[in-house]
């Protein structure tokens, strides 16, 4: 058995790249329009501020999230940007034809030379239902690593450009980096058979985060993307001026996920509680303290102590970062806050 994750040396934290996942999200009162404008604000601080990523999510038939049509959003952030890598994190291959995603991501990369990239994933991003409209076929998931290998087909012909029947214009003969983002098995594994990088979803799975990056480091194959494994985990990080602040800002996301642990319909992001023992029972929460445990809440000093300890743990490369804050005054501080970590 291959030990390269044991014998991989955890990085420090400020030596690592942080980069920001955002999911345009809309909070009670405000509207999907006020979404895109607070998301281009955060974008352009978190250029200045030295964030490496900014990546936006791909869901549906979800009020809070505005980020549905992904590759749009992308463009609109990248056009009031100028250095910051703007991508997906991620689409969700299997709701789409990969030309499709071929030929928007190449359009992406043409227009913003050198700073688009393609995370993919395979889960619905919705409901049944929704990913039913979406997809028709619901069995499509099942081949997303063939799915996956038409997209690269598509960018990198097997028999030389202008060798495929089907081209994608724009997208074909370009260098845009494909992530695999997971929060199982699956991906880690495809990931590591392929030599591509890896993005793991640590921020809503924390019980798979080990386990796997140790199937990612420990099967991964050199390729002619890496020469070495490279892995990024996504983590809830809200920092504020004190812990109790910071608490009291995360339960806005704490509401969000204990709406869908009760199985509510998803509703606007609603503005933070000063004690969600009124609102949870003790099983709730215990369920969603366990499912966020890997989240760091609270000063720059405890939030640095605790990424530390997540990035001794997993081995990652990178952190990207998902702070939900109902409030934005208070959402860029905490990202503000967050980048002088690295500095």
């Amino acid at each position: 058995m291959n030990n390269r994750f044991q014998d991989k040396v955890a990085k420090n934290l400020s030596e690592i790249p942080l980069s920001v996942l955002d999911l345009a999200p809309v909070v009670e009162g405000s509207t999907p329009a006020d979404a895109f404008k607070n998301s281009l604000d955060l974008a352009q601080h978190a250029e200045k501020w030295g964030y490496h990523r900014y990546w936006f999510a791909e869901h549906h038939n979800m009020p809070a999230v505005a980020s549905s049509a992904t590759s749009v959003v992308i463009g609109h952030i990248a056009s009031g940007t100028s250095t910051i890598r703007v991508g997906s994190g991620g689409i969700m291959l299997p709701n789409h034809a990969p030309l499709v995603i071929a030929e928007q991501f190449g359009t992406l990369e043409s227009l913003h030379p050198g700073r688009v990239d393609l995370g993919l994933g395979r889960a619905p991003g919705s409901d049944m239902s929704t990913t039913r409209a979406l997809r028709r076929d619901l069995r499509s998931h099942e081949d997303f690593p063939a799915q996956l290998e038409e997209l690269r087909n598509y960018f990198n012909p097997p028999g030389g450009i202008g060798s495929l029947t089907v081209q994608a214009v724009p997208g074909e003969g370009l260098n845009i980096p494909i992530w695999l983002l997971g929060s199982s098995g699956f991906s880690a594994q495809l990931a590591a058979e392929l030599g591509l990088p890896f993005a793991f979803a640590a921020h809503f799975a924390p019980d798979y985060t080990v386990q796997a990056m140790q199937l990612y480091h420990n099967n991964f194959k050199p390729s002619e993307v890496l020469d070495e494994p490279y892995a990024m985990i996504g983590l809830n990080v809200v920092v504020a001026d004190t812990d109790q602040e910071a608490k009291r800002l995360f339960t806005t996301q704490q509401q969000s996920f204990l709406n869908l642990v009760r199985g509510g319909k998803p509703a606007l992001l609603k503005p933070p509680v000063d004690d969600m023992d009124e609102i949870w029972n003790p099983f709730e929460k215990e369920t969603l303290e366990n499912q966020m445990k890997l989240s760091a809440i609270g000063t720059i000093e405890t939030v640095t102590e605790k990424l530390q300890t997540v990035l001794n743990i997993t081995k990652a490369d990178e952190i990207m970062v998902n702070g939900s804050v109902f409030d934005h005054a208070a959402r860029l501080y905490s990202y503000e806050l967050l980048s002088k970590v690295s500095k």
